[in-house]
């Protein structure tokens, strides 16, 4: 069954599980319930993997038809490397989803799934498995941008470089807008081989002075991602620095985001306030905290830095010079913002069809 772009309205951005959830969608036996909230409870106080078994155990308290159960499964098997639960759960979306924008949805969000296990494994299986999903979510839905996006993507680490450029293509063909997310597909037709680079995970944070960032609304610049505790002594060593490379990038196309590890968010509060830490300030909760853990953070002070493609392009543990590498990044990222309209060669193409 297929359906034109306007009967089936799909955004342009990221589907992301959480945002998919409906109020009639939680746990409807009283257990289920009480155990659905208790695990909400155990995220709010950082203990993801007790949190996760709660999902768990609400789903199948509520005869295994809990989406809500299952995309918090989906959201924190992933956050930990639990990926048979992930798969599991995502698997369980797919059979309980009924509209046509449910389904599309839901087999995207599987090959989400399966791609980020692949990615993290470095297996070729999981990628394969993606390309599947996104192709049924594109039997149901023919022109959902982000399912076209993430075959191209699927393909290029499976080293099918034609048919990835095919999907970039017809990803252009049918967006107009100027998102990361296109720029993207044009860097991809170009240049295959940054579509299987190692993309910084996707993440999105409120910083000390309540700004939303999202990896993906810094596409286009370079990032600076600085983890780091108070009690950290060769972090405290290294302020002056990362102080210094906040300031001497200022108004060119570079961020940078320190990522605090503490345990009690007031310490951080008040040391930010007491060293004028201007730049943005990230709360995070303890190493194992959700962006600690998407970046296997294992030793502090430690830096990434992702550039303007997105590409993991360095990776430091300890106070190690990377102004240089710095420098090379942002004129890289100042050149791709001068690059003229001829760049966007299919925009004219979609009046034709």
């Amino acid at each position: 069954m297929k359906f034109a772009a306007t009967a089936l309205v799909l955004s342009l951005i990221a589907v992301r599980l959480p945002a998919q959830e409906k109020p009639n969608e939680g746990p409807t036996e009283e257990k289920a319930q009480k155990t659905y909230r208790e695990a909400l409870d155990y995220v709010r106080h950082r203990m993801t993997l007790t949190a996760l078994d709660g999902f768990k155990k609400a789903d199948k308290q509520d005869g295994g038809h809990c989406v809500a159960c299952q995309r918090k499964v989906v959201e924190y098997a992933i956050q930990v490397g639990d990926w048979k639960s992930a798969e599991i759960a995502a698997e369980e979306i797919v059979e309980e989803a009924q509209e046509p924008k449910a389904v599309a949805v839901a087999h995207y969000d599987f090959g989400v799934v399966l791609f980020r296990e692949g990615l993290n494994r470095h297996k070729d299986d999981p990628f394969r498995r993606a390309h599947e999903e996104m192709g049924k979510a594109l039997e149901v839905a023919p022109n959902f941008p982000d399912a076209i996006f993430a075959d191209g993507r699927a393909l290029a680490n499976l080293k099918q470089d034609d048919a990835a450029k095919a999907c970039f293509k017809q990803f252009l063909k049918i967006t107009s807008d100027d998102s990361p997310k296109r720029r993207r597909a044009l860097r991809y037709i170009e240049e295959p081989e940054l579509a299987r680079a190692r993309i910084a995970p996707s993440f999105t944070v409120i910083t000390l002075e309540g700004q939303t960032i999202s990896i993906e609304d810094l596409q286009g610049k370079v990032v600076l991602i600085d983890f780091w505790p108070t009690w950290c002594e060769p972090c405290r060593a290294a302020l002056p620095h990362v102080r210094e490379i906040a300031r001497k990038f200022q108004g060119q196309p570079l961020v940078v985001l320190s990522i605090n590890v503490d345990n009690q968010e007031q310490t951080w509060r008040e040391f930010v306030a007491k060293n004028e830490m201007t730049w943005p300030q990230y709360f995070d909760g303890g190493v194992r905290g959700p962006v600690s853990t998407l970046f296997a953070v294992h030793a502090i002070p430690h830096t990434f830095t992702v550039d303007a493609d997105g590409v993991l392009q360095d990776e430091r543990i300890g106070d190690a010079g990377i102004e240089g590498k710095l420098k090379i990044l942002v004129k890289r990222a100042q050149e791709q913002e001068v690059q003229p309209a001829e760049h966007f060669p299919l925009k004219d193409e979609k009046s034709k069809h």
